[in-house]
């Protein structure tokens, strides 16, 4: 199990490659604040709901300051079959080797379906304009997380 990331952390820095076949940086985005979520698998009903939610959602939070990145095992090509038939507009990034994923405490020993399995932890963290954790939360649930997201961060509705 890895370490899980608590408020006030600095934010483990990481560069990967995104849908688009851009790379990104988390701290080329310092001087704002960076949501950044983790989620299994491209594609998935929970995961889809969660990504079409921050895509709904981009607009006001880019009008509050706030950019998305969200981050999954899966190869850059299919996380753009991903963008495109769900229309997304957020960031989606790939980290195949869950480097990324391990250093923010969001791979490791879960429950599915009763049983201890190994894989990704349903996580977002928000990254303050210096670079540090704002808020971390761990095994969050895909329908409704934005909309709670948006409260915890004192966003409204």
């Amino acid at each position: 199990m890895s370490t899980r990331l608590q408020p006030g952390d600095t934010a483990p820095d990481f560069t990967l490659p995104s849908d688009t076949g851009d790379e990104v940086t988390l701290s080329d985005l310092r001087g704002q604040r960076v949501i950044v979520y983790f989620y299994p698998a491209a594609m998935t009903p929970g995961c889809t709901k969660q990504a079409c939610d921050f895509s709904d959602s981009i607009d006001r939070l880019r009008g509050e300051g706030f950019e998305v990145l969200g981050i999954s095992p899966d190869k850059p090509e299919k996380l753009a079959k991903f963008r495109e038939r769900d229309g997304l507009t957020i960031t989606l990034l790939s980290d195949p080797e869950k480097q990324v994923l391990s250093a923010y405490g969001a791979f490791g020993e879960k429950k599915l379906y009763g049983k201890v399995v190994e894989g990704v932890i349903r996580s977002t963290f928000v990254i303050d304009a210096d670079g540090n954790v704002e808020l971390a939360q761990y095994n969050v649930k895909a329908t409704g997380h934005v909309a709670k997201l948006r409260k915890d961060l004192g966003l409204g509705a």
